[in-house]
């Protein structure tokens, strides 16, 4: 067994048993939602696992960069979602789910929710892992510089994004208005925008460290916040709810920055 291969199942067992002990947690307090805010934290906690598994001789300036932006990135977005959801109770998407597998869902949301997010997870994170494990990593170049930068727009937009919303929700003149000011004015997203540049960034700065096979993690990514997880599921009910969102549709970018058009 390689060493890269042992710490990926070392990793994964960790992030199993991880998720399992929330998904208990989430039993007694009948709130599947605390999966969210540890989304984030996940990705920290396998990050330092892979990175102390690593004998100290073997870490390199590349593997301690990368356990830092990971940390700044998961430990933001873990704290806002915490104090974004405090006292609002379960999310309605659980909450739908709950409802529709009556009392199967103990066990549903144990597969499909709790141990498919840490599948993923573990996935999304194999390009850091990878980097802990590469004892001949090089020493860093112009594209681990591109990577940071990549990943210093995709904070901003997902941290600048996110305090935007969260202020213009708390003032209560703008109940039922569609947010489309600052960045929500240039893309209907940037907080997922943020995400994608993140991933794609810390796989630059990884890639370069010679794991460039770990591809799939960045376009599994992408294919979340683009098709499953992210835009898609978000604004699949959001204009039978909100009929005005169909002109915001119209004159804003989903995904990637552009200027407003003119809605037809």
């Amino acid at each position: 067994m390689t060493p890269l291969t042992g710490m990926l199942l070392s990793s994964l067992l960790v992030v199993l048993a991880t998720m399992t002990a929330l998904w208990l947690l989430s039993l007694a307090r009948r709130d599947a939602s605390i999966v969210d805010p540890f989304w984030g934290t996940g990705f920290v906690l396998v990050t330092w696992f892979a990175l102390l598994s690593t004998p100290p001789v073997q870490s390199s300036t590349r593997a301690w960069l990368l356990a830092g932006l990971t940390t700044v990135w998961g430990l933001r977005l873990s704290l806002y979602l915490l104090w974004r959801n405090h006292g609002h109770g379960e999310d309605r998407r659980y909450r739908a789910m709950r409802e529709h597998h009556g009392a199967r869902f103990w066990w549903v949301s144990f597969l499909t929710v709790f141990l498919l997010q840490g599948v993923i997870l573990w996935i999304v994170s194999m390009p850091i892992q990878a980097v802990m494990a590469n004892a001949e990593s090089k020493p860093l170049g112009w594209l681990d510089f591109v990577g940071a930068a990549l990943w210093s727009v995709g904070l901003y937009f997902e941290a600048v994004g996110d305090f935007q919303m969260a202020r213009f929700q708390a003032d209560p003149a703008n109940a039922g208005r569609i947010m489309d000011r600052g960045l929500w004015r240039f893309t209907r997203h940037p907080n997922y925008f943020g995400d994608f540049c993140v991933w794609w960034g810390l796989f630059l700065i990884a890639a370069n460290g010679g794991v460039a096979w770990t591809l799939f993690s960045p376009l599994l990514m992408s294919f979340l916040l683009l098709k499953v997880s992210g835009v898609t599921l978000l604004e699949k009910t959001i204009t039978s709810r909100r009929p005005e969102y169909v002109e915001y549709q119209q004159r804003t970018n989903a995904f990637f920055p552009g200027p407003p058009r003119k809605p037809r």
